[in-house]
């Protein structure tokens, strides 16, 4: 009954903040880190309780905290696990859900996993987690496929450098500038 609630209690808080958000921006551009974290060829996820589907780990910065420590914290919150390593691979920005420069770090964590207000963490392969990923960390999917495939990702990649945003899509500059 009390999980019931809180997953509820998420639903609206989520709802209410991304609508609003977008509406009155008061911010600006916000700041989020995500982890991948992978076991074998499956990487966690949240099965998030506002019903928007799936999503990598992690969440909003606070107003002094670095991108490593909201990944930390984030991931802890959501999934129970303490984040043991981290390498930045790649900065983007969106405008899908609210203005925000999302910073995405493959990840080794430790611990047992819990559910949360927010959801519940499971274990997916990126053709499973695919249909489902939240729109706008859709932009992670081709990194999530080179992990899967053991090919080499570029560390530190950011957004200026190999994508660029239109209109809330993001697109490879390669075929943006053909």
């Amino acid at each position: 009954m009390i999980e019931n609630l809180k997953r509820r209690g998420f639903w609206i808080v989520a709802r209410t903040c991304f609508t609003l958000y977008r509406w009155f921006p008061l911010f600006g551009t916000l700041r989020a880190s995500i982890g991948i974290i992978r076991r074998g060829q499956t990487f966690l996820v949240i099965q998030r309780n506002d019903g928007r589907g799936l999503s990598l780990p992690g969440g909003i910065a606070g107003r002094k905290e670095t991108e490593e420590q909201t990944l930390r914290r984030e991931v802890l919150e959501e999934t129970g696990l303490s984040v043991t390593a981290q390498e930045l691979r790649l900065r983007y920005g969106s405008t899908i859900d609210v203005p925000c420069t999302i910073s995405v770090f493959e990840a080794e964590a430790s611990g047992e996993l819990k559910d949360s207000w927010e959801g519940s963490p499971r274990w997916m392969t990126a053709p499973e987690l695919e249909p489902r990923l939240l729109e706008s960390q859709r932009p992670v999917l081709e990194l999530l496929r080179k992990i899967s495939a053991g090919l080499p990702g570029v560390p530190g990649e950011t957004l200026s450098e190999t994508l660029i945003e239109t209109h809330g899509k993001v697109h490879d500059r390669s075929s943006a500038e053909r």
